[in-house]
């Protein structure tokens, strides 16, 4: 059990679900009468951005030298990100008058905490936080069009059920999962 206290501590988790909890509160209080998918996206997209704070630790020479299977340990955290993320978002749309359907949030945060592994992995962990949110930025931008390409690069804003949309998800979800589990963040 020590361990698990000393890897929350030096990832910095408390302070991450302190500011989970607040940035999902702080989108959903204000929104929570105009609830809807753009607004699910923006609130998934900054909670995965706060989250992924700790995805590195203060030393990576330090947790590359360490005889635990730390494989193991980011994948846990990278999920422990995802779960979290889309379980605070889904606890609290209830509390609103709208809710936005569970798959889509779902979807959205498994493949935001992907996209958040990749930008861990590719440029460290204080950077994990660029994808999810660059992809949401550009989303709402992109033009209504029923084509794949569309739902592809705006798969956070498609309705439940759409294949493309999914996949991508599935895609961003397994990738991010595999590169931060396998080379965690790059130093």
């Amino acid at each position: 059990m020590r361990w698990a206290v000393l890897y929350a501590r030096s990832r910095q988790l408390p302070v991450a679900a302190a500011a989970l909890l607040v940035v999902t509160l702080g989108v959903w209080l204000p929104a929570r009468d105009s609830w809807n998918p753009v607004v699910v996206a923006m609130t998934l997209a900054a909670g995965v951005a706060v989250a992924a704070i700790g995805l590195s630790g203060q030393d990576a020479d330090l947790d590359r030298a360490a005889a635990l299977p730390w494989p193991v340990r980011r994948f846990a955290h990278l999920a422990l990100v995802g779960v979290a993320t889309g379980a605070l978002v889904l606890g609290v749309q209830e509390l609103g008058v709208t809710a936005v359907d569970s798959a889509i949030v779902t979807r959205d945060a498994a493949g935001l905490a992907g996209l958040a592994g990749l930008a861990a992995t590719v440029a460290g962990g204080q950077f994990g936080w660029t994808l999810p949110l660059a992809w949401c930025a550009i989303s709402p931008f992109v033009p209504p069009e029923d084509t794949t390409a569309t739902h592809v690069t705006a798969w956070l804003l498609q309705p439940a059920g759409t294949t493309a949309a999914t996949w991508t998800a599935v895609v961003l979800a397994a990738s991010g999962a595999v590169a931060y589990t396998g080379w965690g963040g790059r130093r």
